[in-house]
């Protein structure tokens, strides 16, 4: 009888226990895994099929580890992973839990970030799935960037778990009873754009009040000169020389920053906004999330009225509305001066963004040709009037 399989590629014996490991069988499980390691420099011990392991079977894992010292265990269920960690086995070596497997089909989406949606899979659990389907470094980073942010006073969503979904994909699993998106609550009628804009207002403060230390996150101003130097083959010498100037001019500021800030990605929890999608965060001047706001909002239906009603579910008139209301509520009290000279560099930014997107699908797309050619032509206009990026 056979009690594991086994496969050798690349120098790496991958090992798969099946069943339980334990004294009645551990001789004869030890004898079939010295020889699928054989010459292995590595070995992967697959345990997805493991259902329980004795001390005898502990003792096998401990001498295939000493014998290849680049072993393994992944796909550990709960159980099995709690024997190894009483026992000191996952101070020792690598060992990586299974994940559990779920279906997302049928689910409503609540949400759409950068890198991937976010799904509602029962009234009190959501799942931020990931386009990419490595994305397990991806994450734990986001992971890490919401504790980092909560532990700072962010109103934020901590993901809790790290599943598997139907397809190959992973997400992170996010415990919101009851709770609702910013978009739901314009969906359904029950608060209108402009207290919506001023409850989100309210988020931005607290997230632009709160100051990290150097090196913590992304900074905005060397990610604006790159990106200047990057559209500037696609301007005119003089407006291409003032976007790098303007963007070399800029002074480290270590302020937070979402990055990627509107309705699908805050959600409201016991009368609490808490944002999602956090692997945006960054450092910076205000000017970039407003960039970003703008665009979502404003930016990509300047020639297509229909995106807000794609993107949002919403019409044209109620995201330019939720701009409106926000831009006046966040610099309220400030001269009309000051608010023409914040908006036009928000703009710059944002058609700055708008020129290195739609430059990677101009042959894809006819409105996005059209949308970098009006992006070309607002950058050069907005050029002659701003002198500075930082908002005021």
């Amino acid at each position: 009888m056979k009690y594991i399989e086994s496969k050798l590629e690349n120098g790496r014996a991958t090992i798969y226990l099946i069943g339980n490991v334990d004294s009645s069988n551990a001789a004869a499980v030890e004898a079939e895994v010295n020889e699928a390691k054989g010459d292995a420099k590595s070995v992967t011990v697959d345990c997805d099929r493991l259902n329980y392991i004795s001390s005898a079977g502990l003792r096998i894992i401990l001498r295939l580890k000493k014998a290849i010292g680049d072993t393994e265990l992944i796909n550990v269920s709960s159980d099995v992973y709690e024997v190894f960690e009483m026992t000191g086995f996952t101070e020792m070596m690598d060992i990586k839990k299974a994940f559990r497997k779920i279906s997302v089909e049928g689910c409503d989406v609540i949400g759409t970030g950068a890198n991937g949606k976010v799904y509602r899979i029962d009234p009190d659990t959501i799942v931020k799935v990931y386009y990419n389907g490595d994305a397990l470094e991806e994450i734990n980073r986001e992971r890490e960037l919401a504790r980092t942010a909560f532990v700072l006073g962010v109103p934020t969503a901590i993901p809790y778990d790290v599943v598997q979904v139907e397809g190959g994909y992973y997400g992170s699993v996010f415990e919101l009873l009851s709770a609702k998106s910013y978009q739901d609550y314009l969906l359904s009628g029950e608060k209108t754009p402009e207290e919506i804009a001023r409850m989100g207002v309210e988020v931005l403060r607290t997230v632009h009040a709160t100051e990290l230390t150097k090196g913590s996150l992304p900074r905005m101003d060397k990610l604006c000169l790159e990106r200047a130097e990057n559209i500037a083959k696609y301007l005119d010498k003089e407006s291409a020389d003032k976007f790098i100037a303007l963007a070399k001019a800029l002074e480290p500021d270590f302020h937070m920053l979402h990055g990627d800030f509107h309705i699908k990605n805050v959600m409201v929890q016991n009368g609490e906004s808490l944002l999602i999608d956090m692997d945006t965060l960054a450092v910076g001047d205000p000017v970039f999330e407003f960039a970003g706001i703008y665009l979502a909002y404003i930016g990509y239906a300047e020639l297509d009225k229909n995106n807000p009603k794609e993107f949002f579910k919403l019409d044209y008139s109620v995201t330019s509305k939720l701009w409106e209301e926000t831009f006046r509520d966040y610099f309220a009290g400030k001269p009309e001066d000051v608010l023409e000279r914040n908006l036009n560099r928000i703009m710059l930014i944002a058609n700055g963004r708008m020129i290195r997107h739609s430059a990677k699908h101009i042959d894809e797309e006819e409105i996005e040709r059209a949308r970098f050619e009006r992006a070309v032509q607002n950058v050069t206009e907005l050029l002659k009037k701003v002198d500075s990026l930082p908002l005021e």
